[in-house]
């Protein structure tokens, strides 16, 4: 699994319209464009869903 696969980002969220997961990265078609013909299999959107953030901050 890649260190930025979809199910560790942040934006990649449970639709329950859908009944599936979806990814709710802000991206324009010519972002979307360069994105699907890349030839890296990196995200540029990626976020690390880090449900702990908040937590550390307060300790």
């Amino acid at each position: 699994m890649s260190s930025n696969s979809c199910d560790m980002c942040s934006y990649y969220v449970y639709d329950e319209e859908c009944d599936e997961y979806v990814c709710l990265a802000s991206m324009d078609e010519d972002d979307y464009m360069r994105f699907i013909t890349s030839k890296s299999k990196e995200c540029p959107f990626f976020r690390l869903d880090d449900e702990y953030k908040i937590v550390r901050k307060q300790n």
